[in-house]
């Protein structure tokens, strides 16, 4: 999990470190608020296209071998991207950033069935998500540090670009040594655990119906749609906020890039604590869709308070901070809802199709924001149709039928 973590933490990083470098970058190229949602939500176009494919090679082929790939590639884009220089070529980066990323969190939640008994797997899953928030922490300080950088010619926001994509390629070598696929090719644990842990993860696949639910069948189900709204709410809240909030913070506080990079770690510092909190508690209780529906309702209510009237940047951090535990606390139990319905290739297979299509969201939150904000010269239009969203994913979770975990 260290290990997973930590991959976690650089993918994400290498995600959302557009929302820092846009601080200097927009300036410098030209580009206006519609651009720059345009171009950092279209990661997720791309995204989408191998998301399904992703979740089943690792449940397939390999764990291993699909993350090493995967890492090394965007990595390369990712350092990339700090070379652009028009908009279009931001564009296509960023498209390219989301097909080279795509395998990867599909892949991750997949390759946690293959460790994680049920009852463990919502917290889990929210172990591992606890990443999204501590990667920007993490990015916060790095990125204000190098976005004061001008070596080579080269603006800060490049370099910021540049050495934050180095670390995915590292970890993807790291990956094709550390990794074990499942836990009976784990010589690091005693036989005894090896087995007890095979045994009792075959023991959960012989209790699923009988009955073979192909790929195809998994793609149509009705609760794996509503899972996929349910996601596509809360990817819309997450990235319409985390790629955005500099620049909010900036607008309202007339702040510095280094002091608003800096800020923008206060909101996901209290996401941390909410994530591993409603990741135990569900799992105790065995109770998904209740403990993945308030958190993103109470981050809608939040954003909304924001978006009714101006408020200063103290105000506006705590209303963040409560959206952005909202938003990243739902992740935990809303995860560990596909593999409770379906057998496991099946259950891939919908991850990979939630994830892409949830994923949407990831464009069309940070778009939205930049539409309004380019039309209106406010961003509350925008911060209304992302509290919408999450509204419709504490629904939309609630609408989703399944048993309740033994």
């Amino acid at each position: 999990m260290p290990f997973l973590f930590l991959l976690y933490v650089v993918a994400y990083i290498d995600r959302i470190n557009i929302s820092f470098a846009g601080l200097q970058m927009t300036g410098e190229l030209g580009f206006s608020d519609a651009v720059f949602g345009f171009g950092s939500g279209v990661f997720f176009f791309g995204y989408t296209l191998l998301a399904i494919p992703g979740a089943i090679l690792v449940e397939r082929w390999s764990a291993r071998k699909t993350m090493a790939v995967t890492m090394i590639v965007w990595g390369v884009v990712a350092s990339s991207t700090g070379f652009i220089q028009t908009k279009l070529e931001f564009y296509g980066m960023r498209f390219l950033l989301g097909i080279a990323e795509a395998a990867f969190f599909p892949g991750m939640i997949t390759y946690l069935s293959h460790w994680y008994r049920q009852n463990d797997r919502a917290k889990a899953v929210a172990m591992f998500m606890a990443a999204i928030p501590v990667s920007r922490v993490i990015a916060a300080p790095i990125s204000a540090a190098l976005i004061k950088a001008n070596w080579l010619g080269l603006s800060g926001w490049r370099w910021l670009l540049i050495l934050e994509g180095a670390p995915a390629l590292l970890l993807g070598l790291a990956s094709l040594i550390y990794l074990t696929d499942r836990p009976g090719e784990a010589q690091w644990l005693p036989a005894e655990q090896r087995d007890w842990l095979s045994g009792e993860l075959e023991r959960e696949a012989s209790l699923k119906p009988a009955k073979r639910v192909s790929v195809a069948a998994a793609l149509g189900n009705r609760d794996v749609w509503f899972l996929c709204l349910a996601y596509f709410g809360g990817t819309t809240g997450e990235y319409g906020l985390s790629l955005w909030l500099p620049k909010i913070l900036q607008r309202i506080g007339g702040l510095t890039a280094v002091k608003t990079t800096l800020l923008t770690a206060i909101p996901s510092i209290a996401a941390i604590p909410a994530m591993l909190l409603v990741g135990w508690n569900s799992d105790r209780s065995g109770e998904r869709r209740w403990h993945a529906a308030i958190p993103r309702m109470v981050a809608g209510a939040a954003l909304a308070a924001f978006a009714i009237r101006s408020l200063g940047v103290p105000m506006a951090l705590a209303l963040f901070a409560i959206a952005t535990a909202g938003i990243t606390a739902g992740y935990g139990p809303l995860w560990a809802i596909p593999s409770t319905i379906l057998g496991s290739s099946a259950a891939a297979a919908s991850i990979g199709l939630i994830n892409a299509a949830g994923n949407i969201g990831g464009f069309a939150g940070p778009y939205a924001i930049g539409w309004f904000s380019t039309r209106t010269g406010e961003y509350a239009g925008g911060l209304w149709s992302v509290a919408a969203a999450l509204l419709g994913s504490g629904i939309f979770a609630l609408l989703v039928r399944i048993r309740k975990v033994k």
